[in-house]
């Protein structure tokens, strides 16, 4: 065992008598990169929390450099050198970037916190690796994908053995992909162990030594990368050949059902006069490069974001999509990009998630709320989406990320829209669910559902939508066919503007 930096050996796990990991094992290298894949639900995440010491496991053990260890907490974890950067951001957004860095360990002079050498050694840091931000920015105004990379400069500021990355580039350009890359470069060659949990084949296959696969809480294989193919992965992901990564589109669009005229928002970033129709039973998907205005359209049309000019019409009718409230009762309906923010109840279970957004459906005469209803509602959507639970009593924060997502689309999919707002459905979601939610997309518009997709995978947007809208520095660039575009001709629309007054982040 002398020969890995950090063994798993035979981790076990269960959660209200489930079997949630059965038997894992994991060796890490010095100096590579491992990573870990499997579908939503597969254990990853939970593997990687006992490691952490958030969980205790039932059984098996972990060895760092060949002798054994429990970490206690993740104070702990980060006090021996292992490190990790969650998918979803726990960051205390109203204080600066260095305070979050160091927070818990700040540099002292005395009784006092050393402000000058806390800003000298976040600047330092972020040299090291390349991040070019003023440290004393609280993090309110920093994008997200400004936040990833701040959290992974965080984790790399403890001298880390091990560094666990959770979907780190879900939010993040390709630049700042390639930034990452560079840094996790910079630490194999220190000799740092990095465990790689991604749904992206392409940055498995480019970043990887070695692959592990987990299916149903079960060790499947661990492959070096070298002379591995992508079908062998999704076959020992799903236990199955997956032939075609999108459905059929047999939706067929009908009569225009919403116009856009004119559409521009308030507070920056700014939407400009933005104009389109959506059909019947169409699948609209948006692209556009990071900071385009793709989520603030979306905001716009929910009644999120404040416009000042233009208007939507649904069925030739103008229609006041004033607040949240307004649009649901218009027979809208909005998956967030965020989906812990601004998507999930973490503390709430299943059953109080898939209902709130409908819960005015399930009061009785005398006002209260009837339970029995609920609870069929949600054991219905838990069924029709495949959500992976031990009940729908569970607080929805202990599922997978995948399985939250299903849950949200489950809780819109009750208020019966006519339009649906999808903004990244499948961020960091494995390729068998993201199957299932391309589906679930199809045959909502065969329903006759109007349907509008943001994403920032290309292919998906040509794999399952009909026409693409292209946004660019806050205006509509252009709008293609879907069967007749090339990945090419968006880009060169969604840079169309970049030259205006804003910039965009490329």
């Amino acid at each position: 065992m002398q020969e890995y930096l950090l063994s798993i050996r035979g981790v076990s796990k269960s959660f209200s008598g489930v079997r949630v990991l059965n038997d894992v094992h994991l060796d890490v290298r010095a100096g590579t990169v491992h990573s870990l894949m499997g579908e939503n639900g597969a254990g990853k995440s939970t593997l990687m929390k006992c490691l952490f010491g958030i969980y205790r496991q039932d059984a098996g053990e972990f060895y760092l450099a060949g002798k054994p260890f429990n970490f206690t907490d993740p104070k702990h974890a980060l006090e021996n050198g292992v490190s990790m950067v969650h998918q979803e951001l726990n960051q205390v957004v109203q204080r600066t970037i260095s305070d979050n860095i160091w927070l818990g360990r700040y540099p002292t002079k005395g009784p006092f916190i050393d402000e000058r050498k806390m800003r000298a050694d976040t600047l330092a840091l972020f040299h090291r690796i390349n991040i070019h931000l003023d440290p004393d920015t609280p993090l309110s105004r920093l994008s997200v994908s400004q936040r990833q990379m701040v959290e992974i400069a965080k984790a790399i500021s403890y001298d880390v053995k091990i560094i666990v990355l959770d979907e780190p580039t879900s939010s993040l350009t390709d630049n700042e992909v390639n930034t990452l890359f560079d840094i996790i470069g910079v630490l194999k060659k220190q000799g740092v162990g990095v465990i790689y949990i991604s749904h992206k084949m392409d940055e498995i296959f480019r970043i990887s030594d070695y692959v592990t696969v987990l299916r149903d809480g079960n060790y499947v294989g661990t492959e070096h990368v070298e002379g591995l193919t992508m079908d062998k992965v999704v076959n020992m992901m799903v236990g199955r050949d997956l032939e075609d990564r999108f459905p059929p589109k047999t939706n067929v669009p009908g009569d225009v059902h919403m116009s856009v005229r004119g559409l521009t928002t308030k507070y920056p970033p700014v939407v400009h006069d933005v104009s389109f129709d959506l059909r019947r039973g169409e699948i609209l998907g948006v692209a556009g490069l990071v900071g385009a205005g793709r989520t603030e359209l979306m905001e716009a049309l929910f009644g999120v974001r404040t416009k000042v000019s233009g208007e939507i019409l649904i069925d030739g009718k103008p229609i006041a999509n004033a607040s949240p409230n307004r649009s649901i009762r218009n027979s809208f309906a909005y998956l967030t990009e965020e989906r812990r923010e601004t998507g999930i109840y973490p503390l709430a279970d299943i059953t109080f998630n898939s209902t709130i957004a409908n819960i005015e459906a399930y009061r009785n005469r005398a006002g209260f709320l009837v339970n029995s209803k609920m609870e069929k509602d949600t054991d219905t959507q838990v069924k029709a989406m495949r959500i992976k639970t031990p009940s729908k009593r569970e607080p929805i924060r202990s599922l997978s990320g995948g399985n939250q997502q299903k849950v949200i689309i489950g809780r819109w999919l009750l208020t019966n829209p006519d339009v649906l707002l999808l903004d990244e459905p499948t961020r960091g979601i494995d390729v068998g669910a993201k199957y299932e939610i391309y589906q679930l997309i199809i045959n909502l518009a065969n329903s006759g559902k109007s349907v509008i997709v943001v994403s920032s995978e290309m292919p998906e947007l040509i794999g399952i939508t009909n026409r693409i809208l292209v946004m660019s520095n806050g205006y509509m660039a252009g709008i293609v066919d879907t069967d007749t575009a090339t990945q090419t001709d968006i880009f060169n629309l969604a840079t169309k503007y970049l030259n205006n007054s804003r910039e965009a982040e490329v």
